[in-house]
């Protein structure tokens, strides 16, 4: 006796190039631990460790803004270039010291809030 079903057809899944996602299409979670996990899997990751600041960081920003400094002096206020080197010298010398302990002083705030919020769970 001849088949009287026709045989269900799988969906074509491949593209017009011939490629073919090995990887099956993610519908519904099939529970709610499942529905979690991939929520969890789509968080953005966590930010960086917060490291303590270092003069090697404190001396390239501190080159950085002294070299933007000396620069818009010679180009947008028209000075004279030995002084505005000599100025962004003296900049320099100023920025690194300064930042550095700027940043150490944030650095203690967040790990004593850090240290606050761990002992209160």
């Amino acid at each position: 006796m001849a088949q009287t079903r026709k045989k269900r057809q799988r969906k074509r899944r491949g593209t017009q190039g011939g490629r073919v996602d090995n990887r099956p299409r993610s519908g519904r979670p099939r529970s709610r631990e499942e529905a979690k996990a991939r929520a969890r899997s789509r968080r953005k990751p966590a930010p960086q460790q917060d490291l303590p600041p270092t003069w090697r960081n404190s001396l390239l920003r501190g080159v950085f803004a002294a070299v933007i400094f000396a620069v818009l002096l010679i180009l947008i206020f028209k000075k004279a270039i030995v002084p505005s080197l000599l100025f962004g010298a003296f900049m320099l010398v100023f920025y690194v010291p300064a930042g550095y302990f700027v940043d150490m002083a944030m650095w203690r705030r967040r790990e004593r809030a850090r240290i606050r919020a761990r002992g209160d769970q």
